[in-house]
C-alpha cells in the first residue's frame, strides 16, 4: 500500500506547468464561488467533485495514470450533483467514464507504466468509426432519456453524453485524437450546465468546472506530451528513472 501511495504521489510530480497553473486558478474560481453562494451539503460536494476533476483531466493532459483514482472519486461527487440538476445522462457519462477510463486505468499496466510512450494518431478507418459511433450513442441515448425520465434537458444532456462517452474510450485507447471530442465535450458540457444554473437546478460551479475543461483541452495541443514530442521526451526520461530506480 506504502508504495502504491508513493507512485501516485510521482504521478502528481512532473507535469507542464501550465498544468499546476490551470489547478490554481481553477481552485480560486471555486472558492470564490462557494463563498459567494448559501454553502450547503450540495455545493461542498460539488466543490469537492469540480476539484478532483480538475487534477483527474489535467493528470490526462499530463500522460499520468492518477487520473484513475481521481476519476473515481470526482465522479461519485457529480453523480450526486448530476442527479439533483436532473440531468440524468450526466450520471451515465460519470459511470461511463468510470467504467471505460478510470477502473480500467487502474488495472492496466499500459497506462501505469510510461505511459508517454504509447501515444498513438487515429488513421482514416479509426476516424470513421469513432464519428460514427458517437452519433449513434447521440440518438440512442436522447431517445432513451427522453422517453424513461422528466429530463428537462434530454437531448442537450446527449449531446455532452455522447461526445465525453466516446472520449474516455478514445484515451483509454491511447489515441491524442481524444482532444478533439474532449473539445467538443467541455463546449458541451458548458452549455448543458449554464442552461440548468439559468433554470435553477444547478450551481455555476459545474458551468466553471466545464470551462476550465475547455481550457485543458486548448492546452492539451501546445504542451501536452500527447501533442508536444519535447514534452514527450521529457515525460518519457521522467518516467524510466522512476521505474528503474523502483524495479
Amino acid at each position: 500500500m506504502g508504495s502504491y501511495l508513493h507512485f501516485l504521489g510521482h504521478q502528481l510530480k512532473g507535469w507542464p506547468q501550465q498544468n499546476y497553473y490551470l489547478f490554481y486558478f481553477s481552485l480560486g474560481c471555486q472558492l470564490m464561488t462557494l463563498v459567494n453562494s448559501p454553502i450547503t451539503w450540495l455545493s461542498i460536494i460539488a466543490f469537492i467533485g469540480t476539484n478532483l476533476g480538475v487534477l483527474c483531466i489535467l493528470s490526462i493532459n499530463a500522460a499520468k495514470s492518477v487520473n484513475g483514482i481521481l476519476g473515481i472519486l470526482s465522479a461519485a461527487c457529480f453523480i450526486v450533483v448530476g442527479y439533483s440538476a436532473k440531468n440524468y445522462l450526466s450520471i451515465g457519462e460519470q459511470i461511463a467514464y468510470m467504467v471505460t477510463l478510470d477502473i480500467p486505468v487502474l488495472l492496466s499496466k499500459e497506462w501505469n507504466n510510461n505511459m508517454a510512450s504509447k501515444i498513438r494518431r487515429f488513421t482514416g478507418k479509426s476516424w470513421m468509426i469513432a464519428i460514427i459511433g458517437t452519433v449513434l450513442v447521440y440518438f440512442v441515448s436522447g431517445s432513451l432519456i427522453q422517453r424513461l425520465t422528466d429530463d428537462p434537458r434530454p437531448w442537450i444532456d446527449a449531446i455532452a453524453f455522447s461526445i465525453s462517452l466516446s472520449a474516455g474510450i478514445i484515451s483509454f485507447l491511447r489515441y491524442n485524437n481524444q482532444y478533439y471530442w474532449w473539445l467538443a465535450s467541455g463546449l458541451a458540457q458548458m452549455v448543458l450546465w449554464f442552461i440548468s444554473f439559468t433554470h435553477g437546478s444547478a450551481s455555476l460551479a459545474m458551468f466553471i468546472n466545464s470551462s476550465v475543461y475547455l481550457i485543458n483541452d486548448v492546452l492539451a495541443f501546445t504542451v501536452s506530451p500527447w501533442y508536444n514530442q519535447k514534452e514527450r521526451e521529457r515525460m518519457q526520461q521522467q518516467e524510466q528513472e522512476y521505474f528503474q530506480q523502483h524495479s
